[in-house]
């Protein structure tokens, strides 16, 4: 369990002696919610630190939980968590993790990113869901839209309930009638279009490539998730989205966890909800996309 304290000094001194002190910091680009730093210690030691308003705490409690979850499976790496909190003198909020400093791919990078997720996706859930059925323990992020993660028996109504209906609602300034009607329409037959999966899987839930990075062993670790239980192909769709990830990926998941022939079908209706989650985010660029996907449906 991740510790909470009252400031990031206090968090780091807890962890690596009363002694240490940072020395440097650096600032790390690729994210658009929180800051990103390294911290370089008076041990020679690095800490990656996110942080927000105080505000805005709980995506690190969130993040957390997804990342204990995903290391948790034993399948696949994310950094350590080292502690989280509020530091009131800074006025922020924080996350403290191993700072992964990896450089190279190991030989088989993507083969063996395939497999890992694949074990990933084959772990017991129940801890996450009361023992079964879809959704996770609590709510949490997807990006900075509060993702509903309220737990439902079935696959296809927990997709509609908590994931479509929830960013149809809030996109709804973008419609006309004509379409708003469309939209109902799919959601009254989501599953003409979806089916259950075997088992439920443990998903990262935001699996596009600026969420994962190259870790200390050469391999592929997880990072800023947006965990919940459900069916695996979402996690699959997901890394179709923005930039298909290599074939060999795909072909190594499949030696582990078989990719339905249907999936091709249904990525699209998957991506629908980042896709919406896009155009609450960032505006209209992304409506024609959302369009694109219903129209073809309906």
């Amino acid at each position: 369990m991740i510790k909470d304290y009252s400031s990031i000094l206090e968090c780091i001194q807890d962890t690596y002696g009363a002694s240490v002190y940072i020395v440097d910091k650096g600032y790390v680009g690729g994210g658009d919610i929180n800051e990103a730093t390294c911290l370089k210690l008076s041990n020679g030691e690095y800490v990656f630190v996110k942080s927000n308003s105080i505000g805005n705490a709980d995506f690190f409690r969130a993040e957390a939980e997804g990342i204990n979850a995903i290391s948790n499976t034993n399948a696949i790496s994310t950094p350590r968590l080292i502690g989280r909190g509020i530091d009131e003198k800074k006025g922020c909020s924080f996350l403290a993790m191993e700072y992964v400093s990896g450089i190279s791919k190991v030989t088989d990078f993507w083969e063996t990113f395939g497999h890992e997720l694949a074990k990933m996706h084959l772990a017991d859930t129940s801890k996450y869901t009361d023992g079964s059925g879809f959704g996770f323990i609590e709510d949490n992020y997807i990006g900075a839209t509060k993702q509903i993660n309220s737990v439902r028996e079935d696959w296809i109504t927990f997709f509609r309930e908590c994931r479509l209906e929830p960013q149809i609602r809030m996109a709804d300034s973008y419609f006309d009638g004509g379409f708003r009607k469309k939209l109902c329409k799919l959601l009254d037959h989501v599953s003409d279009y979806m089916t259950e999966p075997e088992q439920p899987s443990l998903l990262h839930g935001d699996l596009w490539s600026g969420n994962y990075i190259i870790g200390n062993d050469g391999k592929a670790w997880l990072i800023d998730p947006a965990t919940y239980v459900g069916h695996a192909e979402a996690d699959l769709a997901m890394t179709e989205l923005f930039g298909r990830f290599p074939e060999r990926f795909y072909s190594a998941y499949s030696e582990i966890n078989p990719i339905d022939s249907g999936y091709r079908e249904r990525r699209d209706l998957y991506n629908l909800y980042h896709l919406l989650n896009h155009l609450n985010l960032f505006g209209p660029s992304y409506l024609s996309a959302v369009m694109e996907i219903v129209n073809y449906r309906l």
